[in-house]
């Protein structure tokens, strides 16, 4: 994938992710010039380069997941509220450990509010 040229650990916990969402259920992957969403009806998730974008030391690969409400966790970079219903969350991502199960259940869940 053109996407991850000259940015292989990014690629490499990229493909981690795909693990984890092959393990979730069907999903389409639309690849843009800034990042990836990750679709079943829409988008539910996205993953993007920040290196690309932010100077700096900077995570391999964000993961980006909306959800309904503002999600606790304090494993978040960030939140964003970016309509009246829909926070997107924004995970860094430094090593495929990262990729656990209490992220595996956000994914999930994300993934079936989008049906």
């Amino acid at each position: 994938m053109n996407f991850f040229n000259g940015f292989a650990e990014s690629r490499r916990l990229f493909d981690a992710l795909t693990v984890v969402l092959d393990s979730i259920g069907l999903y389409a992957l639309r690849v843009s010039k800034s990042q990836i969403a990750i679709c079943r009806e829409r988008p539910f998730a996205w993953a993007w380069v920040p290196d690309r974008y932010l100077h700096g030391k900077t995570a391999p690969l964000v993961l980006s997941i909306i959800f309904s409400e503002r999600h606790p966790s304090p494993r978040w970079k960030e939140v964003v509220q970016v309509s009246k219903l829909r926070f997107m969350h924004h995970l860094e991502l430094h090593t495929p450990d990262d990729l656990d199960d209490e992220v595996a259940a956000w994914l999930r869940s994300a993934w079936e509010s989008e049906n």
